[in-house]
């Protein structure tokens, strides 16, 4: 019996690289962070499709227990005229984010997102009616959207 719990202690260890590599390769790779814009497409209509993406989740890399609440993070890539045509509907105000991703699951994007931003962000576009909290700042350099949205999906 003793062998037989050794061998199934071995091969389990002997999993875990693999399970952890594939999780890295499904939440997009690089990093620790994931590079599916469809979700944030979902999350944000207002935005538009979205080019490319680097976000993190509340629920990523859990610490054992899931977050009851999901709060989502990160970068997203605007398609080309869609910044123009939201500071042309909405008022817009210059503003940036005051906290740099405090939160342990941001970590990861320390340091990413786009170089010297010229933040703006419209306070219209955070309210969605429904209670969720969400905020949006804008960097009109780049067509890239900086987001924090507290249960995104409801």
């Amino acid at each position: 019996m003793e062998r037989r719990k050794a061998i199934g202690i071995g091969a389990g260890l002997a999993v875990l690289p693999a399970w952890w590599a594939l999780r890295q390769v499904a939440n997009g790779g690089e990093g620790d962070w994931r590079t599916d814009a469809a979700p944030l497409e979902r999350a944000f209509p207002l935005l538009g499709p979205l080019t490319g993406a680097k976000w993190v989740s509340s629920r990523d890399n859990d610490r054992g227990g899931p977050s009851p609440e999901l709060v989502i993070s990160g970068f997203a890539r605007l398609a080309q005229g869609q910044l123009a045509k939201l500071t042309a509907a909405h008022a817009f105000v210059s503003e940036g984010p005051a906290d740099d991703f405090s939160s342990w699951f941001e970590k990861p994007l320390k340091g990413e997102g786009p170089e010297n931003p010229q933040w703006v962000r419209s306070h219209e576009l955070d309210r969605d009616g429904s209670g969720y909290s969400t905020k949006l700042w804008f960097d009109r350099r780049s067509d890239m959207v900086r987001f924090w949205a507290l249960n995104p999906y409801g």
